[in-house]
């Protein structure tokens, strides 16, 4: 609705004056009123966990080196550890030893918290204790899941591999709860809605019938968590969720037991919005609009401890405005070095596993076909991957002079109602001709295998030997899979699309390598021997001397208290 500012001016003899002030779009009102409330919900009085700053300085030293061996995005790192805890503190249930290792709810709730807090993941003395009860009611919740899955199939018994798979899922989904608990992602979930509504609007789908209401605004809700925040598959699945079943956070007895004989059909279903094949057009026109959104995420975050003015200042264009300019031009001036820094991260990870790869798996393979490695051998080895990274990253070029203007248009035009809505459209895609298939899948596997040959000849005349060689090209696969990664992130701030030939060029024979990549990526998740190491045989004894450190410090402080 317009409001009308009466301006009086007490001073002179003007006449009253009155101002029009913009029209505020109804999902931005309500993304800042979600976000006040939450902000003020949030604030609690109530007696807060305290680690050992000892202990919690050894724990943030291991997870330093995780967070290289794990190759995990920094929004991830903190979900990552509280899989980790999950999976090693639940590993009982999977192995059907729960006989033996009776779980404590209580207790592995409460250790779950002090380690994420000794590593850094969660703020000393500033979680609430309340917290810990919740955490527990969570685990109670997917621990039930667990239990009483129908793990049978007729006579067919359930699948040692099925029940992995399912046993993962459950607790990567109930670590997204669990992290939602011990830090409400206010921003990030009332951006992701707003982000949503609006875009829901402005999509159209031609012919509308190709898809249904509630299918274009799930694949919007895909769409807008892929591009904004770029958030995986288990945090998507946990909001899909809690979007189908308005119960799933404070479940009743009676959707628990229903929930828990339907469990695998909810997965499928989930699984399947994920991988709707209109899911890729809906990310290529969000992607195009996600800038809005992480520009008024910027703003939401400088107005956090004063969340009021936060509607005064929209409802000045002229301020807003230079708000954003200001928003726009420090992630430009830092795009670079987290680009860079991005780019290191990943690049530790290859190399930690090329390292790993060399000494274990190469070095004795060339020495027991070959004649082992020369000293420019092992050189080209370890480098060549890791320089392939940084020239691709260093190729990223900032967005062009004329995208901060269109950015400004486009906040207005998602921000205020007073400018026409711009519309989106999604067409089916046209069949291509069979013969033009063909054409198109004959050049993209001549260009994957020209690459990949161009490649592999580089190592080969590095004198490397032949099975070395085939690990380095898949080091290179990864390599430039991360790089193009990075690429897109670079794009966060631009809303013009400008393609030159020497990009268009370098795409078709890099996109064929990073799709291969890519395959290698999952799979190195899925098989990481390294973070598999990590777990088993060195992150159990280590929590327990982090414990230790613990326990020996607060002897000695007991001691010393006595000491008068």
């Amino acid at each position: 609705m317009t409001t009308n500012l009466l301006l009086n001016e007490e001073k002179n003899s003007f006449p009253a004056t009155t101002v029009t002030l913009p029209v505020i779009a109804a999902p931005i009102q309500r993304l800042i009123s979600q976000y006040q409330e939450g902000i003020i919900k949030e604030r609690t009085n109530s007696a807060t966990i305290h680690v050992d700053e000892i202990a919690s300085k050894v724990a943030r030293i291991y997870e330093r080196i995780r967070k290289i061996v794990d190759w995990k995005e920094e929004n991830l790192l903190r979900r990552n550890a509280i899989e980790r805890i999950l999976k090693r503190s639940l590993i009982s249930e999977l192995s059907n030893l729960n006989f033996l290792f009776k779980i404590n709810v209580s207790a592995t709730a409460e250790e779950l918290v002090l380690e994420l807090i000794r590593g850094g993941h969660l703020p000393n003395d500033e979680i609430s204790k309340i917290k810990i009860d919740k955490v527990k009611e969570v685990l109670d919740k997917y621990l039930y899941f667990l239990k009483n899955a129908p793990y049978t199939d007729g006579n067919f018994s359930f699948l040692l591999k099925k029940k992995v798979n399912f046993f993962d899922w459950v607790l990567e989904i109930a670590a997204c709860e669990i992290e939602e608990v011990l830090t409400p992602l206010i921003e990030e979930n009332s951006l992701i809605e707003a982000m949503t509504v609006l875009m829901n609007e402005r999509l159209i789908f031609n012919p509308p019938e190709s898809l249904s209401t509630e299918e274009k605004f799930i694949q919007t809700y895909i769409a807008v968590h892929r591009t904004l925040f770029d958030l995986d598959e288990a945090i998507i699945s946990y909001h899909l969720l809690k979007l189908s079943y308005p119960e799933w956070t404070k479940p009743s007895e009676e959707f628990m037991t229903k929930t828990a004989q339907n469990i695998f059909i909810i997965k499928e279903t989930i699984s399947a919005h994920l991988t709707n094949p209109f899911g890729k057009d809906f990310f290529n026109i969000c992607e195009r609009t996600d800038t809005v959104f992480t520009l008024l995420g910027d703003f939401l975050e400088e107005y956090q401890n004063k969340p009021n003015e936060l509607v005064e200042i929209i409802e000045n264009k002229i301020s807003f405005k230079k708000h954003l300019v200001k928003y726009y031009n420090e992630r430009l001036n830092t795009l670079k070095s987290r680009l860079f820094k991005l780019g290191v991260f990943s690049t530790l990870s290859v190399f930690v596993s090329n390292w790993f790869t060399f000494f274990v798996v190469e070095v004795p393979l060339a020495h027991l076909f070959y004649e082992g490695f020369n000293a420019l051998a092992a050189v080209v080895d370890f480098i060549i991957p890791s320089l392939t990274m940084f020239i691709l990253v260093a190729m990223i070029k900032p967005p062009s002079e004329s995208n901060l203007d269109k950015t400004i248009k486009m906040v207005f035009n998602f921000v205020y109602d007073d400018t026409d809505k711009e519309i989106y459209e999604i067409k089916p895609k046209k069949k291509r001709k069979f013969l033009t298939n063909i054409i198109i899948i004959l050049l993209y596997l001549l260009a994957c295998s020209v690459t990949f040959g161009a490649i592999a000849w580089a190592f080969y005349k590095a004198t490397i030997p032949i099975t070395s060689v085939i690990f380095d090209t898949i080091g290179i696969a990864l390599n430039v899979f991360a790089a193009l990664v990075i690429r897109n992130k670079a794009k966060e701030i631009t809303v013009e699309e400008r393609s030159s030939l020497w990009e268009f060029f370098l795409d078709i024979l890099s996109i064929p390598v990073a799709e291969i990549g890519s395959w290698f990526a999952n799979k190195w998740k899925e098989y990481n021997v390294i973070s598999v190491f990590f777990n088993v045989v060195i992150e159990i004894p280590f929590v327990s001397f982090i414990s230790f450190i613990e326990d020996w410090r607060q002897f000695l402080k007991e001691r010393k208290a006595d000491i008068h």
